[in-house]
């Protein structure tokens, strides 16, 4: 059995978001959505609950970081090739993304970034070969 991954982020405006991902090309899960929350599929096994700040600030005892000033994590997906993560950052970039660093070339990974209307850092990330499976 798989075992599917479920990370939440607080967003300030959620339909703006929504917007955004959507210009990424990803789609939502309407069984998962409301009107405070929404349920970004990444993959089959991997999904992004997009959480307006007073429900995510419902879960946790600790302030919501300011992603100006701070990181709270760094998201790294896979791409098939470098062209998919250029592809990937141009319309990040087109959809009111900010660029997060610039590309980092290793020759056998190739990896660049991005952050979202919120400021969550997003990276993604060719490798000429697949990490080692568990």
């Amino acid at each position: 059995m798989s075992t599917n991954v479920f990370f939440n982020l607080s967003v300030k405006d959620l339909c703006a978001s929504k917007a955004f991902f959507e210009k990424l090309g990803y789609s939502f899960n309407a069984a998962f959505s409301s009107e405070t929350a929404a349920c970004l599929v990444i993959s089959d096994t991997i999904f992004a609950m997009l959480l307006t700040e007073p429900v995510f600030q419902s879960f946790t005892s600790t302030a919501i970081c300011d992603t100006k000033s701070s990181a709270e994590v760094m998201i790294a997906l896979s791409m098939g090739s470098r062209e998919q993560v250029d592809e990937m950052i141009r319309k990040a970039l087109a959809a009111g993304g900010s660029t997060s660093s610039k590309p980092l070339d290793h020759e056998t990974m190739y990896e660049h970034g991005f952050r979202d209307l919120d400021g969550h850092h997003w990276a993604y990330v060719w490798m000429e070969a697949p990490p080692p499976q568990a």
